[in-house]
């Protein structure tokens, strides 16, 4: 094995046996400077989720979105009810003439502008005095029922859409999405013309109303500029693609994206009052199949240039799923991302804070909620997933390990990102919401070595960081306080220490004339490894 000279001027390590002088057996994650694969696939922070629009208007949830925007780079934000009766959006007079106020929506898109976001508009729900029914969904009462005239959808949808460009500009609105509701093909979510409860025969006529929505919008939004992106179906499950592709080929209404969700659950779609029982799915591609699949099938279709956009994802469906607050989850999404490379333009992490209140805030300060954070900005397991990816350097390097990234950046710097994801769930046997609870500690999966090749001479500052089992594991150290209901300020400050971020390791480090790095890792189940390397000038 090629030496390395090493000069340890300082060093840093926390309870951390990463830098051990065995010689690695098993898995290699190797890498040369000069091969080049391409530019880093930013895909997996194009977009995320938050619950609804007038969460948005909260102080805490805008320092939280300021957070993860800093840290994880997401560019775009969607989220539910911006038309909503608490966004004030629509009123009508004794007369029936409507009444448009974008007070609310200015505030939150203005927001956005500022911290160098953009929103993912999500065209929806319906305006109760635009409704033409009560059927509402969550505890906010979304109306989910189609408009009572069309006519003022569109004019509705044509005021709203002048407004943002008088405001905005058309050069910025043209680089904004607008997807036309959420989830039509779930009865909870969208009202058609039946009251059959069957999928049999829900879906025929609800899909029809939906496409008369959704080709009334797209007029709407394309008459102020055809060069406005919009699409749909904005489905559960991937469902409604191959439909929405033939319906837009065969009336020739526009489609720039197709848009659609994916949870890796073993059944269901959606938890309205945070109670249902959910279990993870044993299968290793789950969510990454189905995202190949749907871009199969736009390739196939007479839409082949139509973008593909994932704009929710997560692990599970419900907002009361420990396994969100789990230390496997940050695996989970690295292998997804992985999995799924080039084959969407974006997957929309759902979502990036607890603030969240389909049913109603939450009680304590971990419920098994969808978000990166907290309610007291303390950082999950799987914000630091993003952080780490979004740490990576602009060019990937060729590696073959199927379970990690190599990227440099303009300074010669280097970043390795690897993981092991092994899924521990027993199955149907157990759901979630017990599973996940438990302390499951990782159990060994052997050495890792990572060998870096085509380094300048010279000395570099090496930084080692970790996420797993009991490093940065935010509930685990809940745990270890008794899962306290509320938590007092020292308590959170314990917490925050535990989930700091900090490095594993910190060490300088001389590279010799042959251009190597090595190091080995010891890895256990769902372990994270971020390792960067920077020339010390």
């Amino acid at each position: 094995m090629p030496k390395i000279s090493l000069l340890l001027f300082c060093a840093v390590t926390l309870g951390s046996a990463c830098l051990c002088a065995q010689a690695p057996t098993g898995r290699v994650i190797q890498a040369d400077i000069a091969q080049v694969k391409g530019p880093t696939n930013r895909m997996y922070n194009l977009c995320v989720g938050a619950g609804r629009a007038n969460e948005g208007l909260r102080a805490d949830w805008q320092r939280q979105l300021q957070e993860v925007r800093d840290q994880c780079g997401f560019r775009y934000l969607r989220f539910h009810g911006l038309f909503c009766d608490d966004m004030g959006v629509y009123q009508e007079d004794p007369k029936g003439n409507p009444i448009y106020n974008w007070q609310y929506v200015d505030e939150l898109f203005d927001f956005l502008e500022r911290i160098g976001m953009k929103p993912f508009v999500e065209l929806g729900f319906m305006p109760s005095a635009l409704a033409s029914g009560t059927q509402t969904i969550f505890w906010y009462r979304a109306n989910v029922t189609p408009p009572k005239d069309y006519a003022k959808w569109q004019a509705f949808i044509t005021a709203f859409t002048r407004h943002i460009t008088e405001r905005y500009g058309a050069p910025e609105i043209r680089t904004w999405y607008f997807e036309v509701w959420n989830e039509p093909n779930l009865t909870g979510f969208w009202i058609g013309t039946t009251g059959g409860k069957s999928e049999a025969d829900f879906a025929p006529t609800a899909r029809a109303e939906y496409y008369r929505l959704y080709d009334t919008t797209v007029r709407a939004v394309k008459s102020v500029d055809a060069a406005y992106r919009v699409g749909g179906p904005a489905s559960a499950g991937s469902a409604w693609i191959e439909e929405t592709l033939n319906h837009c080929a065969d009336t020739g209404v526009p489609l720039d994206f197709i848009s659609t969700h994916s949870y890796a659950t073993l059944s269901g779609y959606l938890d309205e009052n945070g109670k249902a029982g959910t279990v993870f799915s044993p299968n290793r591609d789950a969510i990454t199949r189905e995202v190949k699949e749907v871009r199969d099938k736009i390739a196939r279709s007479r839409l082949s240039r139509a973008e593909l956009h994932y704009t929710e994802w997560s692990t599970s469906y419900t907002p009361f799923d420990p396994i969100h607050d789990s230390y496997h989850s940050a695996a989970f999404i690295l292998d997804k991302i992985k999995g799924v490379g080039g084959a969407a333009e974006s997957m929309s992490y759902w979502t990036f804070t607890d603030i969240f209140e389909e049913a109603g805030p939450r009680m304590t300060p971990l419920h098994g909620g969808f978000g990166l954070l907290n309610y007291q900005d303390l950082p999950k397991p799987a914000f630091f997933a993003y952080q780490f990816l979004n740490r990576l350097g602009d060019q990937e390097l060729r590696c073959d390990d199927p379970a990690a990234f190599v990227c440099r950046d303009g300074s010669g710097g280097v970043q390795a990102l690897f993981w092991d994801f092994t899924i521990t769930h027993p199955g149907p046997s157990v759901i979630n919401q017990v599973y996940y609870k438990a302390d499951h500690p990782s159990l060994p999966k052997g050495r890792a070595e990572l060998r870096l090749s085509g380094l300048a001479k010279g000395a570099y500052q090496l930084a080692v960081f970790k996420v797993g089992y009991r490093t940065n594991d935010l509930q685990s150290a809940y745990r270890d306080l008794g899962s306290p209901a509320q938590l007092t300020r020292e308590q959170v400050a314990r917490l925050r220490l535990a989930c700091s971020g900090t490095p594993e390791t910190l060490t300088r480090v001389e590279v010799g004339g042959d251009g190597l790095l090595l190091r080995p890792f010891e890895m256990r189940e769902n372990d994270v490894w971020f390792v960067a390397l920077h020339p010390v000038n």
